[in-house]
């Protein structure tokens, strides 16, 4: 059982740390795509694509009941 427990706690952080990155990208590619003249499909694409990851891994979040004050 403790080592179950870990084994989340350990999975937990991961997860925050992977939202973290995945919300830092998504956050870079919007200010990029801001910045531009000219709005670049690859650089749509790409943003389209750091959002859907990122609401992906909030859900799972969310379904795991993690708070990241907690953590």
């Amino acid at each position: 059982m403790l080592r179950k427990q870990k084994m989340r706690k350990e999975f937990d952080q991961r997860l925050i740390g992977l939202m973290g990155n995945i919300k830092k990208e998504w956050d870079q590619k919007s200010d990029l795509l801001k910045l531009s003249y000219e709005p670049n499909d690859e650089l749509q694409y790409r943003l389209r694509l750091a959002k859907a990851k990122y609401i992906f891994l909030f859900k799972e979040a969310k379904i795991r009941k993690i708070s990241i004050k907690d953590h």
